[in-house]
């Protein structure tokens, strides 16, 4: 017999008992039979010691390269920097839709968003008179998906849901109603005032209160009450996302370093909301240490979708521009690496190696089989899972995935046009489903940028990842954009809203405040 600790908890675990040794004495046989009864008496305690708590920080349009240890050399983000120096980070991780609510079906579900048909943010968008008509988006999340967070639960992990919900208007297709046992949605801008939680057994914010200070202090008491217990906790705020809004003085402090290093971008409310992320992921990190668990928790930090170039879909004023996301191509809602691949830092000092970076291929969807795996729970029977189980990444970052390819899908006009997207190893095809037939293909590990379309030179290769592309939609059932009998070259730039079904007067827009003091 062996008595194993782990951490300061006393474990005992029965590793080798001989046949001889069984026999020998009957003391020995009783001890035996006690020390067996102990274990199997407190087997979910003890296997609950074992696992980790996992926290899953899922920031709203962040960019690809807006935090300092992914090369930005503007915005000050400390903490985030200092997770990446204590973990894995990234450099080819990709959000599996362009825009919000279909990465979150996938993170939810573990299956590629287009199985499901929520291919569009909740409602989406509406051009009319565009060469094709688009597909309708799916409006929530089917409640029968097995959830993520079901599967934690069924693995007896207590689980919590702080933020941004987008998959379903209403409580009745809310986080509370998908496996979360803390469910605190909050709908809102940034400002004080302007937020409010749906949960109304949630404590309120205080006046004066942001909400990405609101968010943090509801994740610092999740972690306090439960402690005890492994517990998934997802943290998905509505920062960085227009419309912007800051804290006065960090709007000011990066107008001041603008002028100072003579840059116009990042926009300085943009720049101060990225802060404040960082500030959430500090106080985060902090309780955890606070209350003894840094050694056995999993901090997961990334993003729903690429970040923006534009600040709002609708308007060209001057002021609009928000960032630069140089060296990639595009932004949110286009399938080019700047709409796609965004941040991902695991911090897990039992399995991640300080300082490590991992430049496999990953995405979204792998987080279900991945967290599954890390709480030694099951994947649901009935459930197709496309997502990959990353955890011999963590281990080994120079390991590689049984992945034949990626696929996006998003059938939608928002910054680009209608398209799907397949990579594979490293290449990458991108297919218009807008009706031109326009294709693009790059090199992606020699060509980041996305700047030499190699479609007319390489014809063999675009003909094996188009035909591959193909079968795939075909395998999900994907929704295809279909040919507009009210086409209208004319009016095609025009933006309708889903809501009201009338025009968006973009003249008309609202402006916004960016700080409390101009409220």
């Amino acid at each position: 017999m062996h008595l194993v600790f782990i951490g300061q908890r006393k474990v005992v675990c029965l590793v080798v008992f001989s046949f001889a040794m069984i026999h020998a004495l009957p003391l020995t046989l009783s001890i035996l039979i006690i020390l067996l009864s102990f274990f199997l008496s407190n087997s979910t305690n003890l296997l609950a010691y074992s696992r980790p708590n996992i926290i899953f920080i899922f920031i709203d349009d962040l960019g690809w390269g807006d935090v300092g240890c992914y090369g930005n050399d503007f915005i000050d983000t400390p903490n985030i920097d200092q997770l990446a120096k204590d973990g894995m980070r990234f450099t080819d991780f990709y959000a599996a839709g362009a825009v919000c609510s279909p990465t979150r079906c996938a993170v939810q579900s573990g299956q590629n968003q287009a199985r499901i048909g929520i291919t569009a943010h909740i409602p989406g968008h509406w051009r009319p008179f565009e060469r094709v008509i688009n597909p309708q988006t799916t409006m929530a999340l089917p409640l029968d998906v097995v959830t993520v967070a079901e599967s934690m639960k069924d693995a007896g992990y207590t689980t919590g849901y702080v933020g941004k919900w987008h998959l379903g208007r209403g409580d009745q297709f809310g986080p509370a109603k998908q496996g979360y046992d803390f469910a605190a949605e909050v709908n809102g801008p940034h400002l004080p005032g302007r937020f409010k939680a749906t949960n109304p057994e949630i404590a309120k914010p205080s006046p004066g209160q942001f909400r990405t200070d609101y968010e943090a202090k509801l994740c610092e008491s999740f972690i306090k009450k439960n402690k005890e217990r492994p517990f998934f906790l997802m943290l998905s705020p509505f920062a960085v996302h227009i419309p912007l809004g800051s804290k006065s003085e960090l709007v000011e402090k990066y107008r001041k370093r603008g002028k100072e290093k003579n840059r116009s971008l990042p926009h300085p409310i943009y720049a101060g909301l990225v802060e404040e992320v960082d500030d959430q992921v500090g106080r985060i990190v902090r309780e955890v240490e606070a209350q003894g668990l840094s050694d056995n928790t999993m901090i997961v930090f990334t993003s729903d979708n690429g970040g923006l170039i534009k600040r709002y879909d609708y308007n060209e004023q001057s002021d609009n521009i928000v960032s630069d996301l140089a060296p990639l191509k595009g932004e949110k809602g286009s399938l080019h690496e700047g709409g796609i691949r965004v941040p991902l830092i695991v911090k897990y000092p039992k399995m991640v190696k300080a300082g490590s970076i991992c430049s496999e291929p990953t995405i979204s969807y792998d987080f279900y089989p991945t967290f599954v795996a890390a709480a030694s729970a099951t994947l649901p029977e009935n459930q197709t899972i496309d997502g990959l189980n990353i955890l011999p990444l963590l281990q080994n970052p120079k390991a590689k995935l049984n992945r034949k390819a990626i696929h996006w899908h998003y059938p939608h006009y928002h910054h680009d046009r209608p398209a799907g997207a397949i990579r594979e190893r490293d290449w990458k095809l991108i297919e218009y489903l807008d009706g031109t037939g326009d294709i693009e293909l790059y090199h992606i590990s020699q060509d980041l940028s996305e700047s030499k379309n190699l479609a007319g030179e390489r014809k063999g290769k675009v003909a094996d990842l188009k035909k591959k592309l193909s079968g795939w939609r075909n395998e999900v059932l994907a929704r295809i954009p279909v040919p507009n009998p009210s086409y209208d070259p004319e009016r095609a730039p025009e933006w309708w809203s889903r809501r009201s079904g009338k025009p968006i007067d973009s003249s008309a827009r609202k402006r916004f405040p960016e700080s409390e003091k101009h409220l």
